[in-house]
């Protein structure tokens, strides 16, 4: 029974831990998706280029990245982060958003 243990023990560990940082990965997918919208919702609104940066980073995780870019009456946003992760299991994330422009 102690071997059995000893072996099942650490994998239930290590299973709830993988549990854990793909809830922590999806969390943080879904926060990318959210700072997209915000972004382009306030590109629409023709805010500056910092106030739509602003917008991005309260919502996005922590060091995610803005690319922002107009294509005649469309404003496009893409937020791209990464998401830490035990060695090599750290994961690239990405969302874009695309809004109509309002007119002025």
């Amino acid at each position: 029974m102690t071997a059995e243990t000893a072996v099942v023990v650490p994998s239930l560990v290590a299973l709830l831990g993988l549990l854990l940082w793909g809830v922590a990965a999806s969390v943080a997918q879904i926060r990318c998706v959210d700072a997209a919208g915000a972004g382009a919702r306030a590109a629409a609104r023709d805010e500056p280029p910092e106030r739509i940066r602003q917008a991005v980073r309260t919502v996005a995780p922590r060091g995610a990245g803005v690319e922002m870019a107009r294509e005649g009456d469309l404003v496009r946003v893409r937020v791209t982060a990464r998401a830490a992760g035990p060695g090599p299991l750290g994961v690239d994330l990405a969302a874009e958003a695309v809004a109509y422009a309002e007119p002025e």
